[in-house]
């Protein structure tokens, strides 16, 4: 039987329970009469106090842990920053938390997961590599399986940055969301329908890694040989039978950008809008950004924030 979508009343009920650890984000007008570009709005979800979106479904399903779950501790497998999410919502509730992060993941996002009391355990370069270790480990010791998007709490918890997103622009016309597993998309998609049906969602997926593009192409998820991509947190192999569902139901379109088009949105983040972006997050704005022209119903949402200072350096270093 297929799992019901996740709704606007799930959503809230998040928005509520989240509220205890998750920055409410601004709404950021830029690009207005720059480089021809139209102004529009990035919401910035790299200001929560982890660097990423993911505090809000992380915490979504640690907050709902019975108490003999929370006794267990809990594990997630992460590319970095649902990691991140995970070990500081469980610092927070007081709970154990193991992350499994892969060979690539950013020094930034693996010192980060371990300064918040976490277990890091390196396996592995794809996200199946890492699911297979986190299973292992919590067939083990007992933990708790926290999923970095496939999961209705998890979506749920996402949807509540379009919910704030309605609530924030009467004139909302269109929302970009970068695309990895599909949970930000999916919760955004859901909350912007159900309140603004006529809004247009796009996801956004890095050229090297459209796995969400190739699923909807077949009619199913799919999985792809490898992902290569700059965009770090973008790379999953497969999307989730959930947020596939999600994408079907509620997203108008895909596209995809490339790492040059995604560095170049890095340089112009810090150079118009003074915005520290990892690559990850800023795949959305690349595609207003390529798309030319927009309005200022239009938003792009920067994900992430957790970069290298090296490779941040090196992506702005074109900068005037």
């Amino acid at each position: 039987m297929t799992e019901p979508l996740v709704t606007i009343d799930e959503i809230r009920a998040a928005a509520a329970r989240v509220q205890a650890a998750v920055t409410r984000t601004p709404l950021v007008r830029a690009g207005a009469g720059r480089d021809g570009v139209c102004a529009f709005h990035l919401k910035c979800e790299h200001f929560q106090p982890m660097g990423a979106f993911k505090l809000r479904g992380a915490y979504n399903v640690l907050a709902q842990l019975s108490p003999d779950a929370r006794a267990r501790g809990v594990i997630a497998y992460s590319s970095g920053n649902h990691g991140l999410a995970v070990a500081l919502s469980a610092q927070l509730l007081g709970l154990r938390a193991v992350v499994v992060m892969p060979e690539t993941a950013p020094a930034v996002k693996v010192n980060g997961t371990k300064g918040y009391g976490a277990e890091v355990i390196v396996a592995g370069r794809t996200s199946d590599e890492r699911r297979v270790r986190a299973e292992a480990e919590a067939a083990a010791h007992g933990y708790v399986v926290v999923p970095p998007f496939d999961h209705r709490q998890i979506i749920a918890g996402a949807g509540t940055v379009g919910l704030e997103i309605v609530e924030a622009l009467d004139d909302l016309s269109a929302v970009f969301v970068p695309v990895g597993g599909g949970g930000l998309m999916s919760g955004v998609a859901a909350a912007v329908k159900a309140l603004r049906p006529s809004v247009r969602v796009v996801g956004v997926e890095p050229a090297g890694a459209a796995a969400m593009g190739a699923s909807r192409t077949a009619g199913l998820p799919v999985t792809l040989a490898s992902t290569a991509s700059i965009a770090d947190g973008l790379l999953p192999l497969r999307p989730g039978d959930l947020t596939f569902a999600h994408a079907q139901a509620f997203v108008d379109d895909l596209v995809t950008v490339n790492d040059d088009e995604i560095r170049d949105a890095v340089r112009w983040l810090h150079r118009e809008a003074g915005l520290k972006v990892e690559p990850s997050g800023a795949a959305a704005t690349a595609a207003v950004l390529a798309a030319g022209p927009r309005t200022d119903g239009v938003v792009a949402i920067i994900s992430g924030g957790n970069v290298e200072a090296d490779d941040f350096a090196r992506y702005t270093a074109a900068d005037d």
